[in-house]
C-alpha cells in the first residue's frame, strides 16, 4: 500500500462507531466475546473514556474517508483511572446487571477467575504514572496491518504528547507480536507478567507486558 494515501487526523464524533467496531474486532476475547457481554458494553469499556472524556488526545487513520485504524490516549492516566473507577465502570456494571448479562455462565466463570487472578497477584504491577504519565490504545483493521500505519499513528501521537509537554507514555499489551512491534519503535519493557483468568476461554495463559517510552 502507498502510505501517502493514508491520512492521520484528529478524532471527530462521527468516528466513534468506527473506533468501537475496530476495537471489538481486535479484542483478546475474540469469537468468545458474545458469551460474556454485549458488544456495546465491551466497546464502551475499551473506548468510552478516550472518545467521550479526552477526544483531543484521539486520532484516526483514514483511507478514502474510511477509518481504518485509531490511536486513542490520555495525557494523565491517573485521571483516566479515577473516571473509569468512579464513573464509567459502575455505569457499565449497572447496564450489564439491567440486561442480566452478569448471570451468563461465562460471565460468572470470568468473574470467579478474575478474583482468583487478583488473589494470586496477577494484577499487581509497579506504578509508572509518575515517570510515564500518558497512556494509549491503538488498533488497525486486520486487512491494513503490517503496512506501517501503526507506526504513523504512534509517531503522530508522540508528537502530540511532546507538544503538550508530556514526558512519557506507558500502556499494557497482551501478545508477543504487540510487544515486538513496540520494541521495534524503541519502546521499553517496563514490566512483564501473565494473566490466567481467560484460560477457560482461550485455552492458554496470556502474557502481559507494560511498555513505556520517554518523550
Amino acid at each position: 500500500m502507498d502510505v501517502t494515501s493514508i491520512k492521520i487526523r484528529n478524532y471527530q464524533i462521527k468516528d466513534r462507531e468506527a473506533i468501537q467496531k475496530i476495537s471489538l474486532e481486535n479484542i483478546v476475547l475474540g469469537e468468545h466475546r458474545d458469551s460474556i457481554f454485549d458488544d456495546e458494553i465491551l466497546a464502551d469499556l475499551l473506548t468510552k473514556y478516550f472518545t467521550d472524556y479526552e477526544p483531543l488526545s484521539c486520532f484516526v487513520a483514514v483511507k478514502v474517508n474510511q477509518v481504518i485504524g485509531y490511536i486513542i490516549g490520555a495525557q494523565d492516566i491517573r485521571k483516566m483511572r479515577r473516571l473509569m473507577k468512579h464513573k464509567i465502570v459502575p455505569g457499565l456494571i449497572c447496564k450489564a446487571l439491567g440486561r442480566r448479562q452478569l448471570l451468563r455462565r461465562n460471565s460468572l466463570i470470568l468473574l470467579k477467575n478474575i478474583i482468583s487472578s487478583y488473589l494470586k497477584g496477577e494484577f499487581i504491577s509497579p506504578d509508572f504514572s509518575q515517570e510515564y504519565p500518558a497512556t494509549l490504545h491503538i488498533n488497525i483493521r486486520a486487512e491494513y496491518r503490517r503496512q506501517n500505519i501503526g507506526s504513523l499513528l504512534i509517531d503522530h501521537f508522540l508528537d502530540f504528547l511532546q507538544k503538550e509537554n508530556v514526558r512519557g507514555v506507558h500502556f499494557g499489551v497482551v501478545s508477543e507480536s504487540a510487544k515486538d512491534f513496540f520494541i521495534k519503535l524503541n519502546f521499553n519493557i517496563l514490566f512483564s507478567g501473565k494473566y490466567s483468568f481467560l484460560r477457560f476461554l482461550l485455552g492458554k495463559t496470556i502474557p502481559h507486558y507494560i511498555m513505556g517510552k520517554h518523550i
